[in-house]
């Protein structure tokens, strides 16, 4: 006959929470130790210095600007009419691939922006931008 004892009996189990806890601490001093041991070791080398390129004295883009009453502006500065020609002409001159970005404010003439679009063409000119915003909406 078989008895069982009246205390229960109790099985062995691994307990995971502290292990993790135990390898953390480990991973933590293991990279600390690594980190504190890394020496960069060398030997010094006199490098030559870089030498700058020349700034570019060459403009490759100008900003004409035609307000109300046929007042030109090249890049934010007041140009009287009659020396607007001369002036695309020596930007031409100075760089034959010269970008031009013409804009109209919305009280300038429409006659005034082609009369300057007609100017830089005359130059020779080809490279032509327009800036341009989106009229409003009605009812705005």
């Amino acid at each position: 006959m078989r008895v069982t004892s009246p205390i229960p009996k109790k099985r062995a189990r691994i307990e995971i929470i502290p292990l993790i806890d135990i390898m953390f601490f480990l991973l933590a001093s293991f990279m600390m130790v690594s980190l504190s041991q890394t020496h960069m070791k060398g030997i010094k080398v006199n490098l030559p210095a870089a030498v700058a390129p020349p700034p570019q004295t060459q403009k490759d883009y100008v900003s004409i600007q035609v307000r109300a009453g046929n007042a030109v502006f090249f890049d934010g500065q007041f140009l009287p009419d009659d020396q607007v020609l001369p002036r695309l002409f020596q930007l031409h001159q100075d760089n034959p691939n010269i970008k031009v970005s013409i804009s109209g404010e919305l009280m300038a003439m429409h006659g005034d922006v082609i009369a300057i679009l007609d100017k830089v063409r005359r130059v020779g000119i080809t490279k032509v931008g327009y800036q341009i915003r989106a009229a409003p909406k009605s009812g705005q």
